[in-house]
């Protein structure tokens, strides 16, 4: 295997990557992105990477969610705002029912590119190239915002600094306290049968923490029931933003890819002799690699005989998506084959991107009923086999969006979609529909357990 730079990467095919017209330009653009601040540092990585080995043996479980494509006109303090407090909350459900800490990685803070199935769209006999995600290019279906702007990564990057400042302020600053779980509960959600019973685990807890003052325990003395961490991750799938932010840690010797602390490839990325692979391999960062049912037995050991080659724990996150329809179908083989071979891997659930379809109305959405039937087949699957489902992986939102038809606590239609669809991309479960996962989720780790 020939020698590994942050740019050997350069020397491989490579798919799903803009054409830049102004080569001068994208240059100069990179140049400058590599005399930046890193976003995180490399001591946090490794934390998460111990996390998430206690996650792949059980010991704790892994809540990875966030928005489907990040954008540069809704970027405000609010939806950060929602989304922080969402995943607390789903923390809390999740935490309480199985008495395991919960690892809390966002898609958060550098989520801007997008791969596609088609390198060109088509509306009313107009032939454009397809929106990639604002760093890449913009949104608007036009010819001038089509083309790829090597200054959006400058922007994705401030953008990413921007929302990490808020994010560990959130964290470190109060917001996190467990004597506030009430208040994390969205407005909308409040007067719902979802907000009553997320009050009622608020209560319990409410009374723990009373009795835990009593003892002496309290926020004031105890850093743990004040703050809390979230990590950031994002699909590493513009290989030039993420070799500019990549840094050889003095500590260690090691190479980091400092614009998230959890990286991972897209199923449409994972060819072993590409680019993306090639990029992988050689940063120390705890990553990911989505599994669909393409997937191969052998070239999934192969994969992560590629990217895991000392087989570290917490090291690589496969996280299946195949779809409610295939799991059952395309899994067991693939986890089976893992097992025998004594691969140390962090198993988890995309139940998204496997189920996309096209409603009556014309709007991409993804069905409720598929998502939890997804979840269900993948816990189910591991508790036959006697391995570890390690945790979920959602495209959702802190905002009151409809994106998603069905689910109990607010039963989006088909003809519904069209009122608060905002996504960039791909549809994302609101506010309520994470909550009401986490409380199923909750409901079937419990069971599995018994």
């Amino acid at each position: 295997m020939m020698s590994w730079t942050p740019g050997s990467w350069r020397d491989f095919p490579i798919k799903q990557q803009p054409t830049y017209q102004d080569q001068e330009t994208l240059k100069k653009v990179e140049t400058e992105l590599s005399s930046y601040p890193p976003l995180i540092f490399a001591g946090e990585a490794r934390n998460l990477k111990r996390k998430l080995a206690a996650a792949g043996r059980g010991e704790a479980f892994l809540l990875q969610g966030g928005d489907c494509a990040e954008s540069f006109a809704d970027f405000n303090a609010e939806t950060i705002k929602n989304l922080f407090k969402l995943m607390l909350q789903m923390n809390m459900v999740l935490m309480y029912s199985t008495g395991k800490p919960v690892v809390k990685v966002g898609r958060i803070a550098g989520q801007f590119a997008k791969p596609r199935s088609s390198d060109f769209e088509e509306f009313d006999g107009v032939k454009l190239p397809s929106y990639r995600g604002d760093i890449i290019n913009g949104i608007e279906f036009t010819k001038e915002a089509r083309i790829p702007n090597p200054h959006n990564m400058i922007r994705a990057y401030n953008q990413s600094a921007a929302t990490l400042n808020l994010v560990r302020a959130f964290s470190r600053g109060g917001l996190a306290d467990l004597n506030k779980v009430h208040q994390w509960n969205l407005d909308f959600i409040k007067d719902n049968p979802l907000g009553k019973r997320y009050d009622e685990l608020s209560d319990k807890i409410d009374h723990a923490m009373k009795f835990m003052a009593a003892c002496g325990l309290t926020s004031e003395t105890m850093p743990q029931l004040h703050q809390t961490t979230l990590y950031t991750s994002h699909e590493a799938l513009l290989l030039n933003y993420e070799e500019a932010l990549t840094r050889l840690d003095t500590e260690t010797n090691e190479w980091y890819d400092c614009s998230a602390h959890m990286l991972w490839i897209g199923d449409r990325t994972r060819d072993l002799n590409e680019a993306h692979i090639e990029y992988f391999r050689g940063i120390k960062n705890p990553i990911g690699c989505k599994v669909g049912p393409s997937m191969g037995e052998d070239e999934l050991i192969d994969l992560i005989e590629a990217l895991n080659p000392e087989n570290e724990e917490g090291r690589l996150n496969l996280i299946v998506r195949m779809g409610a329809e295939k799991i059952a179908e395309f899994f067991p083989p693939l986890l089976k084959k893992v097992r025998d071979a004594g691969k140390n891997v962090v198993w988890t659930i995309d139940p998204m991107h496997g189920n996309v379809e096209k409603s009556s109305t014309g709007f991409k959405t993804r069905d409720f009923d598929n998502i939890l039937s997804e979840v269900k087949q993948f816990f189910s699957i591991h508790k036959e086999m006697g391995t570890v489902a390690a945790g979920i992986h959602l495209e959702m939102t802190g905002n009151d969006v409809t994106e998603c038809t069905g689910s109990t606590s607010c039963a989006i239609t088909a003809e519904g979609l069209a009122s608060r669809y905002h996504t960039q991309c791909d549809p994302r479960l609101n506010a309520s529909q994470a909550l009401e996962l986490a409380f199923m989720l909750s409901d079937t780790i419990s069971g599995a357990d018994q």
